[in-house]
């Protein structure tokens, strides 16, 4: 027996706020103003094959999870200087939830408990943050696309 395995890659969002509008200026390399640019960064549809649930058979068949995180950070720095030891790790926060999707768990809630504490707790630049993790034809006894649980911190 085989099973195929694919993962894709996740996509990557970063949005800019705090465009001074009256000016028409932007937070981009350049900017001389020295004006604070918060951002969002989001990792987007990361795609997982784990083993969480309540069930003794999703603990051993596993099933599909998908996963959407959204970090609100500082990014003058890195919009100024162009250089990515002044970004935000997005690679880390991957990582980071790579490891912890590898964490049995029962409830979805604890799961995506542990990756928002641990992201915030390697990463104190964070202003907040939101993490939704969703199980895909979840065990409901009907037809259902997914269930999703998010936490904001």
């Amino acid at each position: 027996m085989y099973i195929a395995l694919q993962f894709q890659q996740p996509k990557l969002v970063i949005m800019k706020s705090d465009i001074d509008t009256h000016t028409n200026s932007s937070p981009l390399k350049g900017d001389k103003r020295g004006a604070s640019h918060t951002g969002l960064i989001e990792l987007e549809e990361m795609e997982f094959y784990a083993y969480h649930g309540h069930f003794k058979e999703e603990q051993i068949v596993g099933n599909k999870f998908l996963v959407n995180i959204t970090i609100e950070t500082d990014c003058s720095k890195a919009a100024k200087t162009d250089e990515l030891e002044d970004a935000l790790n997005y690679v880390s926060i991957y990582e980071i939830t790579k490891e912890e999707m590898a964490v049995k768990s029962y409830l979805l809630e604890s799961l995506v408990g542990r990756i928002i504490n641990r992201i915030h707790s390697e990463f104190p630049q964070i202003i907040s943050s939101k993490v939704k993790v969703s199980k895909l034809n979840p065990p409901m006894g009907g037809r259902m696309e997914k269930v999703s649980v998010t936490l904001k911190r």
